[in-house]
């Protein structure tokens, strides 16, 4: 297999050949490289998924974007489910935005390219999984474009702020400063993606908004585009105050990880209970993603799994 040029050869295998070696430490088959020539031998099922694999990586560096170690274990595990190439050349097709310092957002996953077409089609979306699957991260970047393209004239961002062992009673400063520390996530985010000068002007004129839950009551939201982070967090009420919040014109994106709910014990979590009452209505969307979404250190899947075999 030839990858094109040395210096295509270069992005694909990664900075000191990291990209290689993590491939070579997971696959069966024998890998060599030369230049840009790769031999493989070994299987042919596992020959074949190496060779599909390294051409989905060939695909990503010729936009210009960097190959990570993560997109290296993603595609390898996509090139040994049959059927699944095509869904993902699609998903890393398409450049969805490029922030100020040059970064290139595009869809990571299959379920992340899913979950923004859910976005795109309908007005109000769950998206559900464990962490590390970008579900936060994407909606808001859909906000974002949502917002430049003048279809939304605000953001509102939300999240319950549940005690998961602290006490807010006991952290100093007002509510909003004891509540703000549960809202961090969604600032670095909006950060990361339009760049902090930016985002402080937006929410200096109040165009964009990171509250917590509870300041939704009584509010109607028109022309916005809202999201609730940490769902699995409200209540069964709760979720229907948000869920109800929504005006003419709005778009809700609901985020949230079944597996960690810091609820009393006892408690229903509105986002399970939302599952169950709402899936097929229409204009609505439930993804789920799963553990081979997740974007982060590919460690972080194991450590997933190790948990949910033990739940």
């Amino acid at each position: 297999m030839v990858l094109g040029s040395n210096g295509e050869a270069a992005s694909v295998f990664g900075q000191h050949d990291e990209n290689l070696r993590f491939l070579v430490a997971r696959c069966p088959a024998k890998i060599v490289a030369r230049g840009n020539e790769v031999a493989i031998s070994g299987e042919r099922d596992e020959v074949e998924a190496v060779a599909r694999t390294l051409h989905q990586l060939q695909e990503v560096a010729r936009t210009g974007a960097p190959v990570t170690v993560s997109m290296v274990n993603y595609a390898w595990q996509q090139a040994r489910e049959n059927g699944k190439d095509q869904e993902l050349a699609m998903a890393w097709k398409e450049v969805l935005y490029v922030t100020p310092r040059g970064k290139q957002i595009r869809p990571r996953t299959i379920g992340q390219y899913q979950y923004v077409e859910a976005i795109r089609g309908h007005d109000i979306v769950f998206g559900i999984g464990p962490a590390g699957t970008g579900k936060t991260y994407l909606a808001v970047l859909m906000a974002v474009l949502a917002l430049r393209s003048k279809r939304v004239e605000r953001i509102v961002l939300a999240r319950p702020a549940v005690e998961a062992g602290e006490k807010l009673g006991f952290l100093p400063g007002d509510l909003l400063e004891k509540v703000n520390p549960y809202l961090r996530p969604l600032y670095d985010s909006l950060y990361d993606i339009i760049g902090v000068e930016a985002a402080q002007k937006y929410l200096e004129r109040s165009v964009i908004e990171v509250a917590p839950l509870a300041y939704m009551r009584g509010r109607t939201l028109d022309q916005a585009f809202i999201i609730l982070d940490e769902a699995q967090n409200t209540t069964p009420e709760q979720m229907k105050m948000f869920l109800t919040r929504t005006g003419l014109g709005s778009q809700a994106v609901i985020t949230g990880d079944i597996t960690q709910i810091d609820l009393p014990k006892g408690s229903v979590s509105g986002l399970i209970q939302s599952i169950e009452l709402l899936s097929g209505i229409e204009g609505m969307a439930f993804h789920f993603f799963s553990e081979a979404d997740v974007v982060r250190h590919p460690l972080v899947q194991k450590i997933i799994q190790a948990y949910d075999r033990m739940a």
